[in-house]
């Protein structure tokens, strides 16, 4: 059964922060987490950005990704690979271009705040959307091309080596199935992307100025 937080849609806002105090600030658990993606998750919480849904944080520099329920407890937390390329800025249209005619320096994870939920592929496998118009989602790790050695990369602990996708984030298919999915089924979250280049306060509406 799902744990659906008893104040959605029963209280007021004000209330909801009240319920929300003991978890006003990241808490990480044992997780190494980058200031950056600490920085963000104070402010989702404190601000309630997320209006009370799920949420996962991706840190391309760092290649991890959290996933927080509704009320900002980190479930879980995996490396993961993203776009070959740096860069913040997706290209529009790019979804709709077959992978061949994807140039490598076309190949980024676009950074920004995206509504996400749960969907199928055209293959129907299992995807989690982040932003539909780019054709960019969240997903179990797939070797296409086996001279990628996406599951290798996934492993490694050089960021380097996670930058390796056509702009998807893909994540460990244990976790996909234990943390993912759990969290996103039967409604909808947000996704967070933190950025490589750009300061937070231009990617994310109401971030803090004194923030970075």
């Amino acid at each position: 059964m799902l744990s659906t937080p008893v104040w959605v849609g029963a209280v007021d806002l004000g209330q909801a922060q009240e319920s929300l105090a003991k978890v006003s600030s990241a808490d990480f658990g044992r997780e190494k987490a980058s200031s950056h993606a600490r920085e963000v998750v104070d402010w989702i919480v404190a601000s309630q950005d997320h209006q009370g849904l799920p949420f996962v944080v991706v840190d391309k520099t760092q290649a991890r990704v959290f996933v927080f329920n509704p009320q900002g407890r980190l479930q879980g937390a995996a490396p993961v690979l993203v776009g070959l390329t740096r860069g913040d800025e997706g290209v529009p249209g790019i979804g709709d271009r077959p992978l061949s005619l994807i140039r490598p320096f076309e190949r980024t994870t676009p950074a920004g705040r995206f509504s996400a939920s749960l969907d199928k592929n055209v293959s129907g496998q299992a995807i989690l959307w982040v932003d539909y118009e780019q054709g960019i989602s969240l997903h179990p790790v797939r070797s296409v091309d086996p001279k990628e050695r996406r599951l290798e990369r996934l492993a490694s602990s050089i960021a380097a080596d996670h930058r390796i996708s056509y702009g998807c984030i893909n994540v460990p298919y244990s976790f996909w199935n234990q943390v993912v999915q759990p969290q996103f089924q039967n409604t909808v979250g947000v996704v967070y992307v933190l950025p490589d280049t750009k300061p937070l306060k231009s990617i994310f509406k109401g971030f803090p100025h004194n923030h970075h």
